[in-house]
């Protein structure tokens, strides 16, 4: 027997005073509320009532970070999963207001369906589900937590809703701190519950 259902858990509120996209940059961190907002979801995903048996995070610290309640509640030792780490983008560092107000950038603009700024959404999605695929095959049974970030997870849902991967950021449904669950049958992904446990903070700089 696999794994019983996997959830995608979406990393805390990032302390980003400067409201820059912070991308794959180091350095940035949970803040105070960050931290709380990842107990939240561990301890909402203990509520369950469902052993996990399994806890893998995206190289950044942020993620990390928000791994550590699930480590401490489940006794788990996180693995890091390289493929469920955020995308690259060529806004990095930068100031996104600011950014799309200056005609020097609309050239990275030119092709949102692929898109032109970053990673293609296809190969975010590739790499999303074969990271599920191993994580589910890798237990004999329980639940699999992967912690990674807002577009992964958002790119994974309208992958697995067969829904056309092209969309506007604004209109993600995934919050700080949220929990995507899945379960597989067969080959075929289908989700089963979104949580948003800690609902709440500032929710800037996601790619």
């Amino acid at each position: 027997m696999p794994a019983s259902r996997l959830h995608l858990v979406r990393h805390g509120e990032v302390f980003n005073p400067k409201h820059v996209l912070y991308g794959r940059l180091p350095g940035y961190h949970l803040s105070e509320a960050g931290h709380a907002m990842a107990r939240a979801a561990a301890e909402h995903v203990k509520g369950l009532d469902r052993p996990v048996a399994l806890l893998r995070c995206s190289p950044l610290q942020r993620t990390q970070e928000s791994a550590a309640p699930f480590a401490e509640l489940f006794e788990l030792t996180p693995a890091t999963e390289e493929r469920i780490i955020e995308p690259t983008n060529v806004f990095e560092g930068k100031r996104m207001s600011r950014a799309l107000r200056n005609p020097m950038n609309w050239w990275q603009l030119r092709r949102p369906s692929v898109p032109s700024w970053g990673e293609p959404y296809r190969s975010i999605a590739d790499r999303m589900l074969a990271a599920m695929n191993d994580a589910w095959d890798a237990v004999d049974e329980g639940d699999v937590v992967l912690v990674s970030h807002q577009a992964p997870i958002w790119i994974t849902h309208l992958a697995v809703a067969g829904i056309r991967l092209q969309h506007d950021p604004r209109t993600r449904r995934c919050a700080l701190s949220s929990v995507t669950s899945f379960e597989r049958v067969g080959d075929v992904w289908r989700e089963v519950a979104y949580a948003e446990p800690a609902a709440s903070g500032i929710d800037v700089g996601a790619v």
